[in-house]
C-alpha cells in the first residue's frame, strides 16, 4: 500500500468539495481517518471528462476508496444534466400509475436503471434516492419528487426503482423518514414541526415498513420535529431512529443524517453537538455540506466512539462490480431498452 493511498475504513462524516477539480488541502481533508465518503453538487461538474477525473482523484485517495454519493433524483433534483439523461420529476410517474400501474413500475425501474448506470459510468457509486415521502401538496420542497399521495403508489415505485438501481450495480436511500410530505416548511431553511397526531403519520411509515420487499439499503430522516413523538427533529431522536426504525421496523441499512449545516439542524447546538446528537440517535453517518469551515471544525475537534456496526452497514453501500463506460452503455441492450421506456413517459 502506497502512502498516498492509506488503509481506512469509512469514518462517520461525509462531506463535499468546492469544485471540479481536487485543491491540495482538499486532498489532506479527505484522508482525514473520520471521513467516509463525499457528496457532490452541480458545481462540481464542468464536464463529463473532468467529473470522471475528479471521482477516480477521489477514489485513489485511500483504500478502500472513499463512497462518493450525490442527489440524483430526476426532474429539479438532478445534479449533472449535460450528457446524462433528463430524468422526470417522480410525480410524472405517479401520474403514470394512476393511468397504467403496471406501466408506471415497468418506468420506474427503467428510471433507476439509467439514473444508476450513468452515473456509476461517471465513477459515482450512490444517489440519494427514492424520496418515500407521501405527496400532500403542502411541502413545496418535496412537491414533484415524490411519487404519489398513495403510500401502496410510493412502496411500489420506489420498490420498482430501487430495483433499477440494484440492476447497475448501485444501493439505495429512501428519504425523508419518518416523512417530509405534509409539514409545508423547508428545513433547509426553518425547523419543521409536524403536528398531526400518530394515527395521520401511519400511511407516511408505509414503504418503510415494506423495506425488506423494497430492498431499502439506506435511509435519511427528516430535520423534522414530529411534536406528538419527540421534541427533537427525527435525525437527532432517538424514539424514531433506534425505537421505530431500528426496533419496530427492523431497518438494518445504514441511516445518513441529513445535512447538519440546514437550519433544521440547529436546534442540536454548534456542528460538533449536532454531530454527536446525529450518532447518539443511531445515524451511522453525518453530512456537512455547503460549509467548508465547519466541516474542518469537525473533523478537529469531534471525537466519536468507532462503531464496528456502522463499517459495515457503509461498506455494504459500495458497489460490488465494474461500472460499464458511457461508451459502453450505447451497446448495452439492458439500459436501451430503459431508455427506450423513458422516452415514452410525457
Amino acid at each position: 500500500m502506497t502512502a498516498s493511498a492509506p488503509f481506512l475504513p469509512p469514518g462517520p462524516v461525509m462531506l463535499d468539495v468546492e469544485g471540479p477539480r481536487l485543491s491540495a488541502e482538499e486532498r489532506e481533508v479527505l484522508r482525514h481517518p473520520l471521513v467516509g465518503g463525499v457528496i457532490l453538487f452541480a458545481r462540481n461538474f464542468e464536464s463529463l471528462a473532468v467529473l470522471r477525473e475528479l471521482t477516480a482523484d477521489i477514489h485513489a485517495l485511500r483504500q478502500p476508496p472513499l463512497l462518493i454519493a450525490i442527489d440524483h433524483e430526476g426532474g429539479r433534483v438532478q445534479r449533472v444534466r449535460d450528457g446524462l439523461t433528463a430524468l422526470p420529476p417522480m410525480r410524472i410517474l405517479g401520474r403514470l400509475w394512476d393511468a397504467d400501474a403496471s406501466r408506471a413500475i415497468e418506468t420506474a425501474k427503467a428510471a433507476g436503471h439509467v439514473l444508476a448506470a450513468e452515473l456509476r459510468a461517471c465513477g459515482i457509486d450512490l444517489s440519494f434516492t427514492p424520496v418515500l415521502d407521501l405527496d400532500y401538496g403542502s411541502s413545496e420542497v418535496i412537491g414533484d419528487r415524490a411519487f404519489h399521495r398513495d403510500p401502496a403508489a410510493v412502496t411500489q415505485l420506489a420498490g420498482a426503482l430501487a430495483a433499477g438501481l440494484r440492476q447497475a450495480g448501485m444501493a439505495n436511500v429512501g428519504k425523508h423518514f419518518p416523512g417530509h410530505g405534509f409539514a409545508a416548511a423547508d428545513s433547509h431553511v426553518a425547523i419543521p414541526v409536524d403536528t398531526r397526531p400518530a394515527a395521520a403519520l401511519y400511511p407516511d411509515l408505509a414503504p418503510y415498513r415494506a423495506h425488506r420487499e423494497m430492498g431499502l439499503a439506506a435511509v435519511m430522516p427528516a430535520h423534522i420535529i414530529y411534536e406528538q413523538f419527540d421534541a427533537n427533529p427525527a435525525g437527532f431522536s432517538r424514539y424514531w431512529l433506534r425505537y421505530v426504525l431500528r426496533g419496530e421496523l427492523g431497518f438494518d441499512g445504514a441511516i445518513f443524517s441529513d445535512d447538519l449545516s440546514m437550519e433544521g439542524a440547529s436546534v442540536a447546538g454548534g456542528y460538533v453537538e449536532r454531530a454527536d446528537a446525529a450518532l447518539a440517535a443511531g445515524c451511522d453517518i453525518v453530512l456537512v455540506c455547503n460549509n467548508p469551515a465547519a466541516a474542518r471544525q469537525l473533523l478537529r475537534e469531534w471525537r466519536p466512539s468507532h462503531d464496528p456496526a456502522s463499517v459495515r452497514r457503509l461498506e455494504k453501500l459500495r458497489p460490488d462490480a465494474p461500472a460499464r463506460s458511457l461508451e459502453a452503455l450505447r451497446n448495452d441492450p439492458l439500459y436501451q431498452r430503459a431508455l427506450a421506456r423513458l422516452a415514452e413517459v410525457k
